[in-house]
């Protein structure tokens, strides 16, 4: 809420009363502004406490993709039976340490954005995960909408997808 107006219990801050006053506000108006947010704030805290909003919990592993969560552990590090595989295949030591360091930096990530979000009471989870939801809603919208951007010869970069990637 107005942080800067108001303090954390929803009552306006005296010295944001004084600036109003100096500027001529009306007294009564700065009254009833204040009582008008002070409700809305009482009325947001009573359904806080009362029907809380749901607060589902994403963990970086729920943005995985299937193959990725076949190679990796929730918090980053390579499955063993992965990097038993990767070696059989060719792949480095190193490259592994690398694709691994790659993943739990991804993870740590997540989990400090998603952290910091939280203290502003955003389910940054929950919004990455809604965001997936509508893109995989639209995708037949947009590919529908690049067929005929192909027909009408519209330029490459003006499509939603690569051209070859799309069929």
């Amino acid at each position: 809420m107005h942080k800067k107006e108001f303090n954390a219990d929803g009552t306006l801050k005296d010295e944001v009363r004084q600036q109003k006053l100096s500027l001529g506000a009306h007294p009564e108006a700065i009254d009833s502004y204040a009582r008008r947010v002070k409700e809305e704030y009482d009325e947001w805290k009573r359904l806080d406490e009362t029907e809380p909003e749901p607060w589902p919990i994403y963990t970086a592993y729920d943005f995985f993709t299937e193959q990725e969560k076949k190679e990796f552990n929730p918090d980053g590090s390579l499955r063993p039976e992965y990097i038993e595989y990767a070696q059989k295949i060719g792949i480095s030591e190193s490259a592994l340490e690398q694709l691994e360091w790659r993943k739990k930096m991804e993870v740590d990530n997540y989990n400090k954005v998603s952290a910091s979000h939280v203290e502003q009471g955003i389910n940054f989870g929950a919004w990455l995960m809604r965001g997936r939801i509508e893109d995989s809603r639209t995708y037949g919208q947009r590919r529908q909408q690049m067929e005929q951007d192909l027909q009408n010869f519209e330029p490459e970069d003006s499509l939603p997808f690569d051209r070859d990637t799309a069929y």
